[in-house]
């Protein structure tokens, strides 16, 4: 299919047996991220939805098995955007993706009150010719809050976009990260399985509640210290905030974390937020082929662990009030 001179993208999507009976247009804004359901209703009038090779509508309810073909228009390039020169390193290339190693103190795409110096500023940059949705925030993936630092993915065209969306929706992207917590975590090892949705009282929070998306987070000891634990954490679900969320629940905010872990003081300077997204394997969108990234630990944090390692070298006394 064509729109106008251009080719569309084609995207197709099979019905699982836990999909079956839902409404159509409903189904297709929350299977793509990025597409409302009345720019879904748009492409269904245009004809650019097929289910099983036929034309549909809105209402429509899907059944088992069913076979979509979603047809995209072509993407314009983004012309709102200012590039802008800033030092994030990228660690992975190819023509398919790029990955980043987003230092902390930057926000990933722009948003109200972040209109400038956002790793997408920095994409159009150095990548002035991509074409991928949305035009806001062309090829992200997923994201990192302002004070995390680590991998980041992001596409450079929009089929590579849609493969890899759909590996984060399904979970099946691993993604590690390491965190410094408030107090001793006593398991070697645990899973935090509470689901989170924004905090009813203070709207820029999220919080664990009964009604929220469900939110898994994996975690295990790496280190120990009188006043603080080491962690690995595995996440399976992506919500915003997850990690600092979750650690917070249980009693142990993420060191340096005032929006979740108040004021709480520390036994030595700690920068920012002690969270670092260190690892991510997901698939290839093109290849196929495993893709297995990791990025050690930033020396900001490192200079934090180092402090801490002498304080128990020295065994002093750690300077938390309750």
């Amino acid at each position: 299919m064509t729109v106008g001179s251009r080719e569309a993208i084609r995207l197709v999507l099979q019905i699982s047996e836990r999909e079956h009976g839902e409404r159509l247009d409903k189904l297709i804004a929350s299977r793509v991220t990025g597409m409302s359901r009345s720019f879904v209703q748009q492409l269904m009038k245009r004809g650019a939805i097929l289910v099983n090779g036929e034309p549909c509508k809105p209402a429509q309810r899907v059944r088992y098995g069913d076979r979509l073909e979603v047809y995209l228009p072509p993407v314009e390039p983004p012309t709102d955007l200012e590039p802008e020169f800033l030092p994030i390193p990228v660690i992975y290339e190819d023509d398919d993706i790029i990955v980043f190693d987003k230092p902390p103190g930057i926000v990933t795409h722009p948003a109200p009150g972040h209109e400038h110096g956002t790793l997408v500023n920095a994409l159009k940059a150095i990548r002035p010719d991509l074409q991928v949705q949305p035009s806001h925030r062309p090829g992200i993936v997923h994201r990192l809050d302002k004070d995390t630092s680590g991998l980041l993915v992001v596409a450079k065209t929009e089929a590579a976009r849609l493969a890899l969306l759909e590996q984060w929706q399904s979970r099946s992207v691993v993604k590690k990260y390491t965190a410094l917590v408030h107090g001793v975590v006593e398991p070697d090892s645990g899973t935090i399985d509470a689901p989170i949705s924004r905090d009813p009282v203070e709207r820029t929070k999220m919080a664990v509640v009964s009604w929220g998306r469900p939110a898994i987070t994996h975690f295990r000891v790496l280190e120990r210290f009188r006043c603080a634990t080491l962690l690995d954490v595995t996440i399976e679900t992506g919500r915003t905030h997850q990690i600092r969320v979750h650690c917070a629940f249980i009693g142990h905010p993420v060191v340096g974390d005032s929006q979740y872990g108040g004021d709480r003081p520390f036994c030595v300077p700690v920068p920012r937020q002690f969270l670092h997204a260190r690892y991510l394997r997901f698939v290839h969108p093109t290849t196929g082929q495993a893709i297995e990234l990791e990025t050690p630990l930033p020396h900001d944090l490192r200079t934090v662990l180092e402090a801490l390692r002498h304080c128990e070298q020295e065994q002093a006394r750690c300077p938390v009030r309750d």
